[in-house]
């Protein structure tokens, strides 16, 4: 299936996670897949007054030892993109001493970027003055943090982008590096998203739009996508990176290829700053573009890791926009239920697990699901893995702002 492809679809050579299941794309895989509890559940002082005060973090991690000085240069999501990019491409079996970083590219999608320095500066001009206030909150605080940072730290001097499209924007990421691997502006890409929201600000405003799941009481069990008793989401936070080849350039190196990705799709629902469009039209039509792009059937589907953000509205939408398009026959997860929704970072963790899926054959389950909705016409894999013959995958991200992007992985 992956060769009929030819040069059009790119070669994942390099996989690199952090997230709130694991530090790295082993430890994540094994968690996500034996399907134990969220391990980073965190409640947030500073929210103790909300009914939402809880999300799933990188815990047990110490990014100055695995960054050293870096870490005064990058705020928390871009030290995770730092991080999950130098996995990938060790991963990949590259050396970014030896290779021309004239023609490696960086794309780095997030929806908030750099909050997390920015938050702690402005508690210093309130509480002590502007002339207490470090230089470096503006560099730190600008969303293309993540990308400049993995560039310098590589040396990758190709073309680099910042991709911002709310929770799509990892996927978008992927998708605009396929394109420059397609155009020949590079040989290698390395593209994903990153996302640190430990943000009061954001945390209460999403809260107060009813967004995110109130079980304080059990938090470990709050993320539950296609879940009849769903109530919201749980924010999380981490990056995935992925390694993108041209087909030729990987061969010419005789490296590992754990995946091809082959198609990409991306739409706009034109409609809310929030909510999806409740026809589905948009992601319906995204996947069927990535479809197309893959010159793949529907049919020859045979998984959807899909968006499932646990919220009444996205799963409504997204399960019966599958359906449309697929009818009965992938398995569909949702991995949310154990990295918390990382909004920006989201695409680029859940195309990283599409593509080990593929490699190993296995479908994570969905934690946490006990009842499925019988509104959602889909067969979701609820709380054990599945063993299954997949030849090609799907990822589907939906952002606020109406933001449809879908890709489509095939085996190696």
């Amino acid at each position: 299936m992956a060769q009929r492809h030819g040069s059009w679809a790119a070669a994942v050579t390099g996989i690199g996670l952090v997230t709130a299941a694991g530090h790295s794309a082993k430890e994540t895989w094994s968690e996500v897949t034996t399907a134990r509890s969220p391990r980073g559940v965190r409640s947030l002082a500073s929210l103790r007054d909300l009914p939402c005060d809880f999300m799933y973090t990188v815990d047990g991690l110490d990014l100055e030892e695995r960054l050293g000085r870096a870490t005064l240069l990058l705020d928390r999501f871009a030290q995770f993109a730092v991080i999950a990019a130098r996995e990938a491409v060790a991963d990949a079996g590259l050396d970014p001493e030896t290779w021309d970083g004239a023609r490696v590219a960086v794309v780095v999608g997030t929806a908030h970027g750099g909050l997390h320095y920015y938050d702690e500066q402005q508690a210093v001009l309130n509480e002590r003055g502007a002339r207490r206030v470090a230089p470096k909150v503006a560099p730190l605080s600008m969303p293309n943090n993540a990308t400049g940072g993995i560039c310098q730290d590589l040396g990758a001097r190709g073309p680099s982008l910042k991709v911002s499209t709310a929770c799509a924007s990892g996927t978008d990421a992927i998708g605009t590096a396929l394109g420059w691997l397609r155009a020949n502006r590079c040989d290698i890409a390395v593209a994903g998203g990153a996302e640190a929201l430990r943000s009061p600000m954001m945390f209460a405003s999403t809260c107060r739009m009813r967004a995110l799941s109130t079980r304080v009481d059990n938090p470990a069990a709050a993320c539950r996508p296609f879940d009849a008793g769903r109530d919201g989401f749980v924010v999380g936070e981490g990056a995935g990176l992925l390694v993108l080849e041209r087909p030729e350039h990987a061969r010419a190196r005789g490296a590992t290829v754990r995946a091809h990705l082959a198609g990409y799709g991306s739409t706009s629902d034109a409609m809310s700053p929030v909510a999806p469009d409740e026809s589905g039209q948009g992601i319906e039509a995204a996947l069927r573009a990535a479809l197309a792009d893959a010159e793949v059937a529907a049919g020859d589907i045979g998984h959807v890791n899909a968006h499932g953000t646990s919220t009444v509205m996205n799963d409504l939408v997204e399960s019966a926009a599958l359906h449309r398009v697929f009818g009965d026959r992938p398995l569909v997860t949702s991995t949310k239920a154990m990295t918390g929704h990382a909004l920006g970072a989201t695409g680029g963790i859940e195309a990283a697990l599409t593509a080990l899926a593929l490699e190993e054959q296995l479908v994570p389950p969905t934690v946490n699901l006990e009842v499925q909705d019988p509104d959602v016409p889909v067969d979701v894999v609820a709380r054990t893995a599945r063993p299954a013959r997949l030849a090609c995958a799907a990822s589907s991200s939906l952002g606020f702002g109406g933001h449809n992007a879908v890709l489509v992985l095939t085996r190696a």
